[in-house]
């Protein structure tokens, strides 16, 4: 347990910026699962216009270090290899 006034404010701040990471993190994942969606449904087309969308989120989230960039550049290009791989 923090024993002065800075530490129990710190040990506060701490605690709302785990929640507020948490929150983007779950925004990245839940980015990804549509574009994989889409991806399992067939519709080419369908699929590009999320993962557009979807790119912008994992590079602003990627952007606030919640995730490093290399990681952000591996979903991408995953998940837009994926794309073009449908017939």
């Amino acid at each position: 347990m923090a024993n002065s006034a800075q530490a129990r404010k710190r040990a506060r701040q701490s605690d709302k910026q785990r929640l507020h990471n948490a929150s983007l993190r779950s925004e990245l994942r839940t980015a990804i699962k549509k574009v994989k969606k889409a991806i399992a449904a067939g519709d080419k087309s369908a699929a590009q216009s999320v993962f557009q969308e979807s790119v912008s989120t994992v590079d602003s989230i990627a952007d606030k270090k919640i995730i490093h960039k290399n990681k952000a550049s591996r979903h991408k290009s995953r998940l837009s290899a994926a794309i073009k791989a449908m017939a």
